[in-house]
């Protein structure tokens, strides 16, 4: 399971202390890194912020090298703490000294920005080239403190072969480097932590190591230096008039004196005054051993041997201002004058002002003209030419508030990227907090009806709440490349950029790097990393050191637990969000640096969506949603198959069959109700509409569970518990749902209601609950919830119940207006799933990765479904997988014969076509169907479904749905943005469905591991252009391609149709060119089947562990259908008989792991889903299971399991109590199961 890249919203900085020490001087720190200077800096924002305030610090300058990436955070910490923050940067010309830059003015900061930009888009991502003429460029508003060269300092065990700095700041001249000379020598103290520590447990930091005197003295390299440091010196004293200065840092060598004295005199002779400095990299001292992991990590080597590149003590941590008197005690005047730097520099954050483009509206219109115009005109194509009242005055009151706070440049642009997509035919819908605008359902940025569905704007968009709204939209994902580069187009690279994502440290990683820097053998530290079970621990402990064979108690494994859990949570490097685009009016690159991204074409700026939240600007969410490709492949699959034109705002609403359906939790590759829990959830909420669904997305979200919300909704929904409400305020907002706060709306407008808050309180409760990983932030508002309450008349047991299920609010939950939009979402997939099954599922497999499950599942649960389904073929199968006409034939689509296309509908017609089902000749034994099981469970009145087995439902007669349910789409064609929701199209049976031709989904090539897309293509393209391949040697010589792409076609049984087994193919493929050359000298040898000898045919079971291995699944038997004998004689009964097993008696089942899954409500307990050749049973572990047999519960690929069996809502579980893994039977079988957590 991948760590997810998450960065922790920072906690408010609460200081200890704040005045100076009696006799202390005036200081500000002026040369400082957090640990967004990556791998370098040892030390969060908010650490070092807290640490200046406590010590007494007049002012702290953040200067990250090269970024201003953490310098939000350094913002926000210091407003709170009440410390002056200078904001800069330190800047690494390739042919001057290291300069740190503070932002005197907005101008300043501007020019800073844009200087880091020139130097992050000219290099590599994560590098930097500037030169000093570029620093000189720049130099207007800012203020420089020039980094003499390591030499002239007397720091010559900080030079590197680069001639970068290495554990401190100061590096040596590039004409140093070009002279040849010698680096330091010996080798550093080696890591020197956790030998001790206080009574609170604290470490002590490592002793101070003194500089070694003599080591690596270079006399000329030294004079070079110094001559190239005047030299810069002088030209930074001319591009910074009266705003140059020289950094002295001294940290307690034994040398500082001498130092100090050089520094001076070149201070003197370059006529640029001296300032004091730490050049910091961490808040205490106690992080020196995190800063040496951090500095091997960045060289690729170990603590150990870093040598002369590790710093000499822990001296570069916020000293006391004792210690900075002490040590600059010769010259005061260093001190002194960096509160002179503080006092010039009064830029802040806060000056900062976002502009929106307005170039959008037409000449003659103001962008608000604009704006109304296009609303009305949609709300004329949503809702007719007369409009309801509640629409009027719903848009009404929306356009004069949006023209009230000015966002109107904002709601073109979003409508201005939406309508390009729509012109590409690229589905997209708005989601989230959107979904409440009128405004934006008649623009078409969103498809849900605000008023229709009663939804709160202001959840939206609120005078009172001084925050910028958010519109997030969905493109396809395979399509929303060509989003962001329009995005880019129309607005320039200077005024675009993403929003960033911060890639953290998380256990996993931390343990591998820590490990290898401390020296740890590999296997090791990679059985450490392997073990640590990322689903339940978030710190390292000695129990999982111990199974590693790691001492917890001996000096490493102290040092590794320590190091791993400091490192959890840090910054590792910036990566690109997933899709929140920032454009402003003027140039982006003086409101934040850009830099290129890994991925080409794209730039990202500094800051991600958190930053840009606590400076209030706006940014375009463009996301990408699988499903929505799926949704829009199975659209065209469809439209080529039956000329019937689907889109999101026609497909046929509240289908009494489709909900039938979901109800029965027949819901594999169904958007948001796949999941085990939304599964179990179906049955016993039954949607009976799309206010259901709605609330069926919601309530599996840990903010009702906690908020013990679902079982009193599930009762009253049931007639089980009566309704009431406390007041008539209180019934108007929870009528709905029963009295129960399902929504973030809800618990706001019960806020106001029932507590008295203003709709700013309001909000920022809602903003409390939408912070969900911060625990305990909802807290604060319980005295005035509780208070509100009372003061109103409301039992105190009522007060009390109503704060508790607000509170689980904090443990995420969804607003109303976003839960809507998937809602949409889920029934149109549903839809496409009960009524073209076979569609749905090429699209879903085309579409992959995505959603819940891997193509193994949903091509069985197609199957299942009465899917006929072929396997890969050469002459057969595309790149994708594709519907596919009985007897083979293909039809046209556009002007191109593309194999992929145009296939009539699959099995899910044969009924309505009168055809019966007869084998493709091609497909060899891969056409099979349903398996004997599920034909005995359904004889028996029963329906083997992936939750086990439940009960048949009438509907359940035909496979795939009643045809005679199916409805007759509309043939219209795509709706313009906004357009109407058409109400064609049956919802019954009314409509009759003229005769299909008889169709099979056929796997496509992509489904071949190993295989490249452009080699698929070219067997598609050949045969397409020139017909079948006659034989392997025709194959080779059309294609080009080499023995390799070859033998992996043999092996995956590609060559079916050329009546040639896997064996036989495989020795042809070994006596093809090794080359993607043909060789025509060699036409004239025997035929393919004359070169190859008889050859044993593979057994059953071994064509079926040659599937998984070359395809991930198989159309033969199941892997455990070969074991069914021994499992018996063992007691395990097939999943399918779990159907008729009573209730809370003992049972064994086996079978492939699907998936794991541990949500975070679950207290502990997670979930598995076994596979057998009969159905799937769904297998609860508790905690001290899971813990009893971890080895083979997280890790082998299938599993025996003991246990009970649990019935409830016609749900089957099994809830065992001993794991066993079956790793020596099927230790050949490649298969891999989804984990999730």
């Amino acid at each position: 399971m991948p760590e997810a890249p998450y960065l922790p919203k920072r906690q408010p900085l609460v200081v200890e202390g704040r005045a100076a020490p009696p006799g202390g001087p005036a200081y500000a720190e002026l040369h400082c890194y957090t640990n967004f200077s990556f791998l370098e800096g040892a030390s969060h924002a908010d650490e070092l912020v807290a640490a200046a305030a406590e010590l007494g610090y007049r002012a702290l300058a953040v200067t990250d090298r090269n970024t201003l990436a953490g310098v939000v955070r350094a913002h926000v910490a210091a407003k709170e703490a009440g410390l002056k923050l200078l904001v800069g940067a330190e800047i690494t010309p390739v042919d001057a000294p290291p300069v740190v830059l503070w932002a005197a003015d907005r101008a300043g900061y501007g020019r800073l920005s844009r200087l880091i930009t020139v130097g992050r888009r000219r290099a590599a991502k994560g590098a930097c080239e500037l030169t000093l003429a570029d620093v000189a460029e720049h130099a207007a508003g800012l203020v420089a403190g020039v980094l003499p060269y390591a030499g002239v300092a007397g720091d010559a065990a900080q030079r590197s072969p680069q001639g970068q700095r290495t554990g401190g700041s100061l590096r040596s001249s590039p004409a140093t480097l070009s002279q040849g000379a010698s680096l330091d020598s010996g080798t550093a103290a080696s890591l020197r932590v956790f030998e001790g520590g206080d009574a609170n447990g604290a470490a002590h930091p490592p002793p101070l190591a003194p500089p070694r005197r003599g080591e690596g003295d270079n006399h000329d390299g030294c004079a070079i230096e110094l001559a190239e440091t005047q030299r810069a010196l002088a030209a930074y004293r001319e591009a910074f008039p009266g705003r140059c200065y020289l950094l002295g840092e001294l940290h307690y060598g034994v040398d500082d004196a001498d130092k100090l004295q050089r520094l001076a005199a070149l201070s003197r002779q370059a006529r640029v005054p001296l300032v004091a400095a730490g050049d910091v990299h961490y808040h205490a001292a106690a992080r020196m051993p995190l800063q040496q992991v951090l500095t091997a990590i960045r060289h690729g080597t170990t603590v150990a041997g870093l040598g002369a590149r590790l710093m000499a003590n822990a001296e570069r941590h916020l000293r006391t201002l004792e210690q900075i008197e002490t040590v600059f005690a010769a010259a005061p005047a260093a001190i002194a004058r960096t509160m002179e730097i503080a006092d010039r520099c009064q830029f802040s954050l806060d000056q900062l002002r976002y502009e929106y483009p307005e170039e959008l509206a037409p000449p003659g219109e103001t962008p608000m003209q604009y704006l109304a115009r296009l609303a009305w005109e949609g709300a004329r194509r949503r809702y007719g030419a007369v409009l309801p009242d509640k629409v009027r005055d719903s848009l009404a009151h929306e356009l004069a508030l949006i023209e009230e706070l000015r966002y109107e440049a904002f709601f073109l642009t979003v409508y201005d990227v939406v309508r390009f997509a729509r012109s590409r035919e690229i589905l997209c819908q708005g989601r989230g907090s959107a979904a409440n605008s009128a405004v934006c359902f008649c623009l078409g940025i969103t498809e849900v009806d605000p008023v229709r569905h009663d939804l709160l704007f202001e959840r939206f968009v609120s005078r009172e709440r001084h925050e910028a709204p958010d519109i997030d939209v969905d493109f396809e994902h395979e399509r929303r490349e060509e989003v962001l580069q329009y995005v880019y187009q129309r607005y320039g690279r200077e005024r675009a950029g993403l929003a960033a994502t911060v890639i953290t440290y998380r256990a996993r990683s931390a343990i591998r790097d820590v490990g290898k820097a401390l020296g740890l053998s590999l296997d090791r530290v990679d059985a450490l990393a392997k073990n640590f079970d990322a689903r339940s621990e978030r710190t390292l402990g000695d129990e999982r050191c111990v199974q590693s064979g790691v001492d917890p108690q001996s000096r490493t494994g102290r040092q590794l637990v320590a190091l791993v859990n400091e490192l959890i949570g840090f910054p590792r490097h910036l990566s690109q969000h997933v899709g929140g685009m920032v454009i402003t009016q003027g140039p982006l690159c003086e409101l934040v640096p850009i830099e290129n991204a890994s991925m080409d074409g794209r730039t990202v700026i500094q800051w991600d969506k958190d930053d840009l939240e606590d400076l209030g600007m706006l940014k375009v969410d463009c996301l990408a949603l699988g499903m929505l490709t799926a949704i829009r492949r199975a659209f065209g699959l469809i439209r080529r198959a039956t000329g019937r034109q689907y889109a999101l705002a026609n497909v046929p609403h509240e289908d009494p069959s489709v909900y039938g359906m979901i109800q029965r939790a027949d819901t594999i590759g169904v958007f948001q109700i796949e999941s085990r829990a939304q599964m179990s959830m179906l049955p016993r909420l039954k949607p009976r509409c799309f206010y259901d669904l709605v609330v069926e997305v919601a309530i599996v979200r840990p903010g009702p569970i906690q908020g013990n919300m679902v079982h009193p909704y599930l009762r009253r929904r049931r007639g089980l518990e009566p309704v009431s409400y406390p007041s008539e305020e209180v019934r108007q907002v929870l009528c709905r749902t029963l009295g129960v706060p399902l929504f973030q709306e809800q618990a706001m407008q019960l806020a106001m209601v029932a507590a008295g808050f203003t709709a700013d309180e309001a909000d920022q409760l809602r903003r409390a609950m939408g912070a969900w990983r911060k625990t305990g932030v909802i807290d604060k508002f319980r005295v005035k919830l509780l208070a509100g309450m009372r003061a109103k008349g409301y039992p105190e047991e009522f007060a009390l119940r109503l704060f508790e299920q607000i509170r689980g609010f904090g443990e995420y939950g969804f607003p109303e207006s976003h839960a809507a939009s998937f809602a949409k979402l889920v029934y149109v997939s549903a839809y496409l799933k009960h009524y073209y099954p076979a569609a749905f599922a090429a699209a879903l497999v085309n579409s992959q990765p995505m959603g819940f499950y891997a193509p193994g599942q949903l091509v069985r649960d197609a199957r299942e479904h009465g899917v006929e389904v072929r396997g890969v073929d050469v002459n057969a199968s595309d790149w994708d997988c594709s519907l596919e006409v009985e007897r083979g034939e293909r039809s046209e689509v556009g002007d191109q014969k593309a194999a992929t296309v145009g296939r009539g509908m699959g099995a899910e017609l044969r009924a309505t076509a009168g055809l019966p089902s007869s084998a493709n000749p091609a497909s060899g034994a891969h056409c099979w169907t349903s398996q004997q099981w599920h034909k005995q469970s359904s004889q028996q009145g029963h329906t083997a479904g992936w939750l086990g087995t439940s009960e048949a439902s009438p509907q359940d007669a035909a496979t795939g749905g009643s045809a005679a349910l199916r409805p007759q789409a509309p043939a219209a064609p795509v709706p313009e943005p906004g357009g109407p929701s058409p109400q064609g199209g049956a919802t019954g049976g009314s409509a009759a469905l003229r005769p299909q031709p008889l169709v099979a989904l056929r796997l496509g090539l992509r489904m071949l591991r190993g295989l490249a897309e452009d080699a698929g293509r070219r067997i598609e393209q050949e045969r397409i252009a020139r017909g079948p391949f006659r034989s392997i040697g025709d194959f080779t010589t059309r294609t080009g391609l080499g023995q390799a792409v070859v033998k992996l076609l043999a092996d995956a049984d590609a060559f079916a149709s050329l009546a040639v087994d896997r064996r036989a193919a495989l020795w042809q493929a070994l006596a093809q060119p090794r080359t993607a050359e043909s060789l025509p000298l060699f036409d004239d040898l025997p035929a393919d089947d004359e070169l190859a000898p008889p050859l044993p045919e593979l057994s059953p079971q071994q064509q079926v562990f040659a599937d998984y291995l070359t395809a991930g699944l198989t159309l033969r038997e199941h892997p455990l259908a070969f074991y069914r004998e021994e499992l018996t004689a063992l007691g395990v009964k097939p999943t399918a008989a779990l159907a008729t097993h009573e209730h809370g008696r003992p049972v064994k089942v086996a079978g492939l792991v699907l998936m794991r899954q541990r949500p975070g409500t679950a207290k502990g307990i997670t979930f598995m889903t076994l596979e057998d050749e009969t159905g799937v049973a769904n297998i609860v572990v508790h905690p001290g299971v899971w813990k009893r047999f971890e080895l083979p519960a997280r890790r082998a690929k299938a599993l025996v399991v003991r246990g009970r069996l649990e019935r409830k809502d016609r749900v089957i579980h099994v809830v065992v109590n001993r794991i066993d893994d079956m790793e020596v039977e099927l230790a050949d079988l490649r298969h891999k199961s989804r984990d999730f957590h």
